[in-house]
């Protein structure tokens, strides 16, 4: 059996975007894949249809959809010589096309004049459209091709200035957002028209159609973007009139479905437990605006569990038999309940493993999944029996003859708390010889690990290292009081880590304490800081995506000026003290660990200049360090950068253990 290789992740096939039909008769999603040489990803429409799959596209580009009716599915694509072009220059445009599953090729549908993002079907000629415009051209979408010109011109022109006058002024993954708004339009395709739904400044927040009406939330931004408030309105698409429905100013807006007739709202006040507090479920009147709590939920209603084995996304939840339908991670995975309109809510299917998206018609349920530490693959759920079936093998070759490693649980009693964790064993384990290892940290920390596939570590396991992750204090999978660290970072979690780095070492003696190495990404990469700045019990250290300087970080991450102060109890004003004394750089001059650190140079999230502080401080104090930067890629490299760039992070990770743990 051989083992898995740091290339093979080239040849792994991720599924997403997946949708039932209407009428419930068929499903598309998405299939998308790494092309090295292009460096780059492609992405493939795919029909499942009375149990056969079925490819439907085959330019590569395809990475979303949505229905238009049941036979004909909408996806936006740039696929003429003129668009291509115009693509390239940079020009804000969205062009539509439709494919009828009943024969013939995709034929163009509409282009819309701004860059689309979600697209509603109200009627066959009427549709919901966000798109991004920025507020200093807030008309530019409308202009005619001359004063487009001009402003492409402009922007030429200013390509080496940015003007920052908001908070925040930059967004990991999209760039500068300084000015920018997602704003709601009708869009009539004959005869064409456009109509903007959202003044500025307002940012759409949510929407969903019930009873012939669309209800969407906004969300006024000023110089610094609100945490709390939002106002529903709802539009009748036929009629033209729109309404206000309801304006809150208490709650934080998670999201809207509209379930059994019902207008159901996501959403948290943080006042017990802060920005990470799982959302409440709210009825909303739709007539008289009245807000109701369906459920105080203590759990999130999403998938949180990691691995670097996803592309793209898809639905979380869905109605069905006048219930809602939801993802929610439990421990290590994540498994569907069904939320009912009495707010119980009841698990309905909870195998080991993570559920990555589904959706669900009468009574059966389509699900993208990580099972059996396989790789994802499409599976049909029989919602009356439970019954599961695997219904593709997009990848079984890539994992034709390899180990994987299984793995086996283990959990410590630590700080008054059952931590549970997993340790993976190496290939070819031999009991009677000696292991290096790698304790892997996961970031958020609002996340976990689970039983589920993921790359990195397996190719550390093929190696022959033992690999062991575990969900510490502040991770999810539990109630919110369990993920609630905040003022305690570098407290609690840090005791919970070592206690089962200790259990771990106590229950596998064939490992050699003296070969251990560690690393974290985000979350992970502030403990790989902390945990090197307060014990030399690793050989070496691999920091990612760190955060090392809660001062600093709170004006350059995106998220920092109210991230850092809700997760310490600090801010930088009343208390700066105490964010330092919180920071792993205030620790630095007991670092004797050698430490490499991953960083890129549009990760927005936790700013290179975090990584450099704690990498400077080493070096000055003579401890092996380094660090590898990423141009052109954000806080996502690890699980959707480009393919070279994943492949060379990886890389200079196990080249970093294997120089000192061997």
């Amino acid at each position: 059996m051989n083992a898995v290789e740091l290339k093979d992740i080239l040849s792994y096939r991720f599924l997403s975007a997946l949708r039932y039909a209407p009428d419930g008769s068929r499903a598309a999603f998405v299939v998308s894949e790494a092309n090295e040489e292009e460096n780059s990803y492609e992405a493939r429409l795919w029909l499942y249809e009375k149990g056969a799959l079925k490819q439907l596209t085959d330019l590569g580009k395809e990475r979303s959809f949505v229905w238009l009716d049941s036979q004909r599915i909408l996806f936006p694509a740039a696929r003429s010589a003129k668009e291509k072009k115009r693509a390239e220059a940079g020009d804000a445009f969205s062009s539509w096309y439709v494919l009828d599953l009943r024969g013939g090729e995709a034929l163009p549908f509409f282009t819309l004049p701004f860059a689309a993002g979600q697209l509603k079907v109200l009627d066959e000629n009427t549709f919901a459209v966000s798109g991004s415009v920025d507020k200093r051209r807030p008309d530019l979408w409308q202009a005619d091709e001359k004063e487009r010109e001009a402003a492409k011109k402009e922007r030429e022109e200013d390509k080496d200035y940015e003007v920052f006058d908001e908070l925040p002024y930059w967004f990991n993954g999209q760039g500068v957002i300084n000015g920018s708004r997602d704003r709601l339009f009708v869009v009539t395709k004959e005869p064409f028209s456009v109509k903007p739904l959202t003044e500025l400044p307002e940012d759409l927040q949510g929407s969903c159609l019930l009873g012939g009406e669309l209800f969407y939330a906004v969300q006024r931004r000023a110089v610094k973007q609100p945490l709390k408030g939002f106002t529903l309105r709802a539009y009748d698409w036929r009629s033209g009139e729109t309404r206000t429905v309801l304006e809150n100013e208490e709650i934080s807006f998670h999201g809207l479905e509209a379930v059994n007739g019902e207008l159901w709202l996501f959403g948290t006040e943080g006042n017990r437990f802060g920005l990470n507090e799982n959302a409440w479920v709210y009825r909303v009147d739709p007539h008289s605006g009245a807000l109701s709590v369906l459920r105080e939920e203590e759990y999130s209603m999403y998938g949180s569990v990691g691995s670097d084995c996803r592309l793209g996304g898809g639905r979380q939840a869905a109605e069905n038999g006048g219930s809602l339908l939801h993802l929610t991670t439990r421990e290590g995975d994540c498994v569907l309940h069904r939320l009912s309109a009495d707010g119980s809510d009841a698990p309905v299917f909870t195998r080991p493993g993570s559920i990555d998206c589904f959706d669900a018609s009468g009574d059966e349920a389509l699900l993208v999944a990580l099972y059996d530490m396989r790789l994802q693959e499409l599976y049909r759920l029989d919602l009356a029996s439970g019954e599961l079936t695997r219904l593709s093998d997009f990848n079984s070759k890539a994992l034709e003859d390899k180990y994987v490693a299984q793995p086996r649980p283990l959990s410590v009693r630590s700080g008054g708390t059952e931590i549970g964790g997993w340790v993976l064993l190496p290939k070819d384990y031999d009991p009677a010889k000696r292991y290096p290892a790698v304790f892997d940290i996961h970031g958020g920390p609002k996340t976990v690990y689970g039983p589920v596939f993921v790359h990195e570590m397996q190719l550390w396991a093929g190696m022959g290292y033992f690999v062991f992750f575990c969900n510490p204090t502040g991770s999810d999978g539990r109630d919110n009081a369990f993920m609630d660290i905040r003022g305690k970072y570098g407290t609690v979690d840090y005791e919970n880590l070592m206690d089962f780095a200790d259990a771990v070492l106590e229950a596998y003696p064939q490992i050699d304490p003296a070969r251990v190495c560690e690393t974290g990404g985000s979350y992970g990469g502030f403990m790989t800081n902390w945990i090197i700045g307060h014990t030399d019990r690793f050989c070496c250290a691999a920091s990612q995506r760190s955060i090392s300087n809660w001062l600093s970080f709170s004006g350059i991450s995106d998220i920092g000026f109210y991230f850092a102060p809700d997760q310490n109890a600090a801010n930088i004003y009343d208390s700066p003290a105490k964010l330092w004394e919180r920071s792993p750089l205030a620790y630095a001059a007991n670092v004797r660990t050698p430490t490499l650190f991953i960083h890129s140079d549009e990760d927005y999230r936790c700013p290179q200049d975090q990584g450099l502080q704690m990498l400077a401080a080493l070096m000055e104090r003579g401890v092996e360090a380094r660090m590898c930067l990423f141009h052109g890629e954000n806080h996502e490299l690890s699980r959707s950068g480009k393919p070279k760039h994943r492949i060379r992070r990886l890389t200079e990770i196990t080249n970093w253990f294997e120089k000192h743990a061997r």
